[in-house]
C-alpha cells in the first residue's frame, strides 16, 4: 500500500505525474557524492556586485522588507524595473499597474500560466526548453506542443513554418525563451517578427522569457518582443535579477504586461508565495540603477568565460555550439563517439571529475536532444581551467 490510497489512486496528482526528481537535483547530489566540478546547474560560484549585497544588508537593518512587502512588490523595485525597461527598450510601463514582482522568474511563468491558460489550450513551447514550462503546462491543464529548435552549422535555429504548422484553433499561448536556455540561441529580429505576424493574425498571448537580456554576445542583440508591431497588448514580459546580478539565491523576478494582463498575473501570483524577498527587492532596486559600465563589464566577463570553456571543450573532442546568450553551452556528443547524454552525463563525473546535464530532459522528443549535453560556463575562471583541463582526458 505504500504511496497508495485504499482506492489505489496515486499519491501524486496525475497531471505531474511524467515529473519526477530534476535533473538538475540528481546531477548535483552526484557531483558532491564524486567532488566532481559541478557544471550543471546554472548558478554561479561568486556573489554579485558587493554594493547590491549591502544595499540588502542595510534594508534588513533598516527594516524595510522584513515584514509583507505589498503584494506587487515595493514600490521602489517597480519603479526601477519601469524605468529599466524604459532606458533600455523605449517600453514605458506604470510602475503601479502594469509590473509585477514574482519570486523569481520560475514564479513568474507559474503564475502566467495558471493565469491565462484553461485546460483544453495548447501552448506552443520552443524545444528543447527549461523544465518547468512543462510542469507550469501541465499544472494548468493546458496541452503543451512542442516546436523543435535544430542545429544548423553552429547554432540552434527556428524553423518558423514548424510554429506555423504548430498552432491550431485550440492554441492559446506562444512561449518564447530569448535568449535561449539550454541551446545559447539568440532569436534574430526576422525570427521575432514572424511570431509576432502569427501572434497577431492568430490573435494568439505570447508570455516571453527575458531572463538572460544583458548575457548577449558577439554580434547578438537581445529584441524584447513587447517592442514588435501588435504585441504590446498580447506580451506578458518575464525578467530576473538572480541572472543579471548574480544573486540567484534571493529569487526576485517580475513581470511588466498591459495592466489588464499584469491584473490577470497577479490574481494566480497571490495564491503563491503571496509575497516573498522583501529586503532584497530594495538591493535589487537600486542594481537596476547601476550604470551602463556594469551590464557592460558583467557581459565581457560572462563571453570571455564562454570562450575558455569553449576552447576546453572543443580540445577535448566536443562539437560546440557556441552560445549567442545566456551562459550556457550546448555541445554534441557524438565526435566523442556517444549518443546517449544520459548515460554519458551519469559517468563523466567518475571519467573526469566534471558534471554536466543532459538536454534531453528539456525535450519531448527525447530523441531529437540525445546527442546534446549542457555546459554552465558562470563560474571562477579557475574552475572552469581545472574543468578544462579535467574534460582533455576524453579527447585520449
Amino acid at each position: 500500500m505504500t504511496g497508495m490510497t485504499s482506492s489505489e489512486r496515486p499519491l501524486l496528482n496525475r497531471r505531474l505525474a511524467e515529473f519526477g526528481t530534476t535533473i538538475f537535483a540528481e546531477m548535483s547530489a552526484l557531483a558532491l557524492r564524486t567532488g566532481s566540478i559541478n557544471l550543471g546547474q546554472g548558478f554561479p560560484d561568486t556573489d554579485g556586485p558587493e554594493e547590491v549585497r549591502e544595499a540588502a544588508v542595510r534594508a534588513l537593518r533598516e527594516g524595510r522588507g522584513n515584514q509583507y512587502p505589498p503584494g506587487p512588490g515595493v514600490p521602489e523595485l517597480r519603479t526601477a524595473i519601469a524605468a529599466h525597461q524604459e532606458r533600455r527598450y523605449g517600453l514605458s510601463y506604470d510602475p503601479d499597474a502594469a509590473v509585477l514582482v514574482t519570486a523569481g522568474a520560475t514564479e513568474a511563468i507559474a503564475a502566467a500560466l495558471l493565469a491565462l491558460v484553461e485546460p483544453g489550450d495548447e501552448v506552443v513551447a520552443l524545444e528543447p526548453y527549461y523544465d518547468s514550462y512543462a510542469a507550469c503546462i501541465a499544472m494548468a491543464g493546458g496541452t503543451r506542443v512542442p516546436v523543435t529548435l535544430r542545429p544548423d552549422g553552429g547554432a540552434f535555429r527556428l524553423d518558423l513554418d514548424e510554429l506555423r504548422a504548430a498552432v491550431t484553433p485550440r492554441t492559446r499561448l506562444l512561449l518564447v525563451n530569448t535568449p535561449h536556455n539550454p541551446t545559447g540561441t539568440v532569436l534574430t529580429r526576422a525570427e521575432l517578427t514572424a511570431i509576432a505576424e502569427l501572434a497577431v493574425e492568430r490573435d494568439l498571448l505570447v508570455v516571453t522569457d527575458e531572463v538572460y537580456e544583458h548575457l548577449v554576445y558577439d554580434e547578438a542583440e537581445h529584441i524584447p518582443l513587447a517592442t514588435l508591431p501588435g504585441m504590446r497588448g498580447r506580451t506578458v514580459t518575464i525578467g530576473s535579477a538572480g541572472k543579471t546580478f548574480s544573486f540567484t539565491g534571493w529569487k526576485v523576478g517580475w513581470v511588466t504586461s498591459t495592466p489588464e494582463l499584469v491584473a490577470a498575473v497577479r490574481s494566480a501570483k497571490q495564491f503563491l508565495t503571496y509575497v516573498s524577498s522583501g529586503p532584497f527587492q530594495y538591493a535589487v532596486a537600486e542594481a537596476l540603477g547601476l550604470p551602463d559600465s556594469y551590464f557592460a563589464d558583467f557581459r565581457a566577463d560572462m563571453q570571455a568565460k564562454r570562450d575558455l570553456l569553449a576552447g576546453g571543450l572543443e580540445r577535448a573532442g566536443f562539437k560546440v555550439f557556441r552560445p549567442a546568450g545566456t551562459y550556457f553551452i550546448t555541445t554534441d556528443i557524438r565526435p566523442l563517439g556517444e549518443s546517449d547524454g544520459f548515460t554519458f552525463c551519469r559517468a563523466l563525473p567518475e571519467r573526469c571529475g566534471v558534471v554536466a546535464i543532459p538536454n534531453a530532459v528539456f525535450y519531448d522528443h527525447r530523441e531529437q536532444g540525445a546527442p546534446f549535453v549542457r555546459f554552465a560556463f558562470c563560474k571562477r575562471t579557475s574552475v572552469l581551467e581545472e574543468a578544462a583541463s579535467r574534460l582533455k582526458s576524453l579527447a585520449a
